[in-house]
């Protein structure tokens, strides 16, 4: 563990020695704009935990008779075109959106990151089949590849995670493959490859650990792509269908009655854009947070 303690100078002309980890928090907490996006990000996944608990209405739950009413003690953000308490379905909202936007990260990295190793590792035909793959899907525009794998696959809320999943992998592959290139001739990689350690071993075991931060950095930012993702294809009908409330169903169903209930769009919008905000503040914080350049070291 000497390795990852470091001598300090405190008052007194004293020295006391602190962990690489004490250090990563204390670099974390200087950045404040960071420690804003982790308490928004944090409190975001609360709401959308504890949605049951929160949400003062059912919000499936119609009233005609309460249609189209403004913010009121009863109804704090009002009701849509149905009746439907609008705060209640951004609440229940936000679980969909955190749903399709970590899971569909979480599964790009897992297969974009296999798919950059492999091909970083063997070279050759392996790596030139693999990353012209990934060239190809990367030519596409988020949403028009989206657009076409949902056309294949339908709108549910396991087939947006998928197709999200789909767009997101191509980007991981490419960033893990840069990674490995960087590392594959390492002092420690070849030692292990010198004691015939075989080859799952030295990418998960030496090469994954050292690339693993870059790999968060990204897949936190990319969480915000991956709502504004979900939220594109919900305002073109391919997201998650009615009534299930989601942040992009409640902008769409907001545009026809804009004039006379600008809430439902606009309060919907917000939520996306703090969400975003939020994850992308957060992975700035992470990168200045394991970067030792960005620390001061």
């Amino acid at each position: 563990m000497s390795h990852l303690l470091e001598s300090v100078p405190v008052d007194g002309g004293m020295t006391v020695e602190i962990s690489q980890r004490h250090r990563m928090w204390m670099a974390f907490r200087r950045n404040k704009t960071a420690m804003f996006g982790g308490i928004m990000a944090v409190l975001i996944v609360l709401v959308a935990i504890f949605a049951p608990v929160l949400s003062p209405y059912d919000p499936l739950a119609q009233d005609a008779i309460a249609r189209l009413s403004p913010a009121s003690q009863d109804h704090w953000l009002g009701t849509d075109d149905f009746g439907r308490d609008v705060l209640s379905r951004i609440i229940w909202g936000s679980r969909v959106s955190l749903i399709i936007g970590i899971l569909s990260v979480l599964a790009g990295l897992i297969v974009g990151t296999g798919m950059g190793m492999v091909a970083g590792y063997y070279g050759g035909r392996t790596e030139t089949l693999i990353m012209r793959a990934v060239d190809v899907l990367m030519c596409f525009p988020d949403l028009i590849l989206a657009i076409a794998v949902t056309a294949v696959l339908g709108s549910n809320l396991v087939n947006l995670i998928i197709t999200i999943a789909i767009v997101m992998t191509p980007r991981f592959a490419r960033l893990s493959h840069g990674q490995l290139l960087k590392l594959k001739e390492s002092e420690y990689v070849v030692a292990a490859q010198a004691i015939g350690a075989k080859v799952p071993r030295i990418i998960i075991r030496h090469i994954f650990p050292n690339i693993f931060g870059e790999l968060l950095v990204a897949g936190t930012l990319w969480v915000g792509v991956s709502i504004r993702l979900e939220a594109n294809l919900a305002f073109i009908g391919l997201g998650v269908q009615p009534p299930t409330p989601t942040w992009g169903n409640m902008i769409r169903e907001g545009v026809d009655v804009l004039i006379n209930a600008p809430g439902i769009s606009v309060y919907s919008g917000l939520c996306i854009l703090i969400t975003i905000l939020a994850f992308n503040t957060l992975g700035d914080g992470i990168r200045d947070m394991i970067d030792p350049r960005l620390r001061g070291e």
